[in-house]
């Protein structure tokens, strides 16, 4: 029995190290940077970003709500407000994970969700599967009893939603978002506790329910966070990342971020997502993500936000256009309330950069910045991008000028044909005078859109 087993390990081992050896990416930082980015990524140009947890029960300052009653020193004056709200509100001894049975999404309905999602024009789509709580939207076996079926909703979250977008109308990629630590897990605790020297918690938690995600939902996108109390070494994700390019179910269409340790951040993976609402302001050499929110003090839903901590339409496209304009992509956060429901004010922002897709996306998607200028230096307001393999240029023009004449100075002069992606059938003018090219629009009461206007230039360039 005994050397049975003997050989069965030593026979176990060769099969390990044969595959290893065969292994296309190895598990270290230089192989693995080598892989090229999945092409459909940087095409997309545009994701959402969904933030749902048990935080979304609260709801009373972010998705850190859980952090901030337990450690004074984060944010005092947040410590203080949720100490007061929960002595006035809630009885002695109640827990964070009392909220749990309150996430009820009973009004959660994973069509209507994508239905949204379509009509914002978006590409893919990014859902926290667990964040720093701990808690899972999905039946993990590693989250015992912390899961969304075993409490609360009793409902496979991820999965009803991932089932919804590969069976959306238009092509949507479905992603996952995942931290990596758990604030008050109690092995990870024991982990940090040791300085970092054991890895109870990767080795028994971490690891296995990362495996069990992709095997279980098989996202296009893993967009992993939570990494900064630890180095790469102790989350073990050169390993995962080994096995996710080379054995896992998606391992040709599968794209990472850069947050899997204290030694990756803007330096490791497929692309860079360095910090949060992360705008470099100018053209970068490797592929970025800017990671924001239309709600700009949260991630998470709160009850707390007014208007003024929305962002506008206008500010939204804004930012989507020069993101794009510096070569990124854009993923645009919204939150959930606990019930379910995208609130309407996260809607209207959706479904009107939708809209404004809709007529202007030509110059959005598929698209490269422009090398030659990318943000014009007579008029601010204009960002430019173009195509692989093209002479002409897209100029976007976030504000139409009172006069009616743009002034460019980053196109060349020889131009065939201009004209604006709502208006086609209508031939700009325009006429060159010290370097300046000045384009006479059609009548602003010609467009309908308010937000922002594609103006496509034939033969821009040399």
């Amino acid at each position: 029995m005994f050397r049975s087993y003997k050989l069965s390990y030593v026979l176990f081992s060769i099969a390990v190290l044969l595959a290893l050896s065969d292994a296309k990416y190895e598990p270290n930082w230089e192989s693995l940077d080598s892989r090229p980015l999945p092409d459909w990524y940087d095409k997309a140009k545009i994701g959402i970003f969904i933030h749902w947890g048990v935080f979304s029960v609260p709801s009373l300052t972010s998705e850190w709500f859980w952090f901030d009653w337990f450690y004074p020193d984060h944010n005092p004056k947040l410590h203080s407000e949720i100490i007061n709200y929960m002595s006035t509100n809630y009885k002695p001894h109640f827990t964070y994970q009392d909220f749990a049975k309150d996430f009820t999404a009973e009004f959660f309905n994973a069509t209507e969700w994508t239905e949204i999602i379509e009509k914002s024009g978006a590409k893919y789509v990014v859902l926290t599967t667990k964040h720093h709580e701990g808690f899972a939207l999905w039946p993990s076996k590693y989250c015992y009893s912390w899961n969304s079926v075993d409490v609360g909703p009793h409902r496979d979250i991820v999965g009803e939603l991932a089932n919804s977008i590969r069976n959306s109308k238009q092509k949507i990629h479905f992603g996952l978002y995942h931290s990596l630590y758990e604030w008050y897990n109690p092995l990870y605790v024991a982990d940090r506790s040791g300085k970092f020297s054991t890895q109870f918690f990767v080795n028994n938690k971490l690891y296995p329910e990362m495996v069990e995600l992709v095997e279980t939902y098989r996202p296009e996108v893993f967009w992993s966070d939570g990494e900064a109390e630890a180095p790469s070494s102790y989350w073990k994700s050169e390993e995962f990342l080994s096995w996710l390019y080379n054995d896992s179910p998606v391992s040709d269409v599968v794209v990472v971020n850069d947050r899997w340790g204290t030694d990756t951040a803007c330096k490791h993976g497929g692309f860079y997502s360095c910090a949060d609402r992360y705008s470099p302001g100018s053209l970068q050499q490797h592929k970025w993500e800017n990671a924001m929110t239309i709600d700009k003090n949260t991630w998470g839903y709160s009850r707390l936000s007014n208007l003024e901590d929305y962002l506008t339409t206008q500010e939204l496209i804004d930012t989507v256009v020069q993101t794009v304009a510096f070569g990124g992509n854009i993923l645009i956060n919204i939150g959930p309330s606990k019930d379910g429901k995208i609130t309407p004010i996260f809607q209207e922002r959706l479904i009107d950069l939708g809209k404004w897709l809709n007529v202007n996306g030509e110059a959005i998607y598929g698209t490269e910045p422009w090398k030659i200028c990318q943000n014009d230096t007579t008029t601010q307001t204009v960002w430019y991008t173009t195509k692989k393999g093209s002479t002409d240029i897209y100029a976007i023009m976030l504000r139409w000028p009172k006069d009616g004449l743009l002034h460019l100075s980053c196109p060349s002069i020889h131009l065939d044909k201009i004209y604006l992606l709502e208006l086609r059938d209508i031939r700009v003018p325009w006429q060159v005078s010290e370097g300046v090219i000045t384009l006479k629009l059609p009548q602003k009461s010609m467009v309908d859109l308010n937000w922002g206007w594609a103006i496509k230039i034939r033969n821009g360039f040399k």
